[in-house]
């Protein structure tokens, strides 16, 4: 039985990946793992999406997953732009709901943006931003995990 359509969100010039399911955008930031209205963080509807299929997991145990991640390796201090992302909240996540992974050129941003001269000259400013993409948290419970 097919229970919800995974979508994976990235988005143009910003790179943020997200995770559609069950009528709700899971993401990753620094605010730990949050949610939305599908389109409703602050960087809006996405510019692309890539469908990952469907998946046989049950709501309330995809919940129960999210929980433990937010408890454990998602926490909003371990967010950090380039090592540990909302590209790596999806691709977990995706591996999870679908037994897929994302496409790697979404997953090899970071290392590739490092990888250049201007990346090197910009990471220690970028290490120390956070970007946290909030979400509409008064809609329907959505909110921070």
């Amino acid at each position: 039985m097919t229970l919800g359509q995974q979508n994976l969100i990235y988005r143009g010039v910003q790179r943020h990946t997200s995770i559609v399911v069950y009528g709700e955008e899971f993401f990753f930031g620094g605010g730990g793992i949050m949610s939305c209205f599908p389109g409703g963080t602050i960087l809006g509807m996405s510019d692309s999406t890539v469908d990952l299929g469907n998946t046989e997991v049950p709501r309330d145990l995809f919940q129960e997953y999210l929980s433990s991640l937010r408890e454990s390796t998602y926490r909003p201090e371990k967010y950090h732009l380039f090592e540990h992302n909302c590209n790596t909240f999806s691709a977990e996540v995706a591996q999870f709901l679908t037994g897929s992974k994302i496409p790697s050129y979404i997953t090899d941003l970071p290392s590739e943006v490092l990888a250049t001269p201007f990346g090197q000259a910009l990471r220690p400013f970028l290490d120390s931003v956070t970007i946290t993409p909030s979400g509409d948290n008064g809609m329907h419970g959505y909110g921070q995990w």
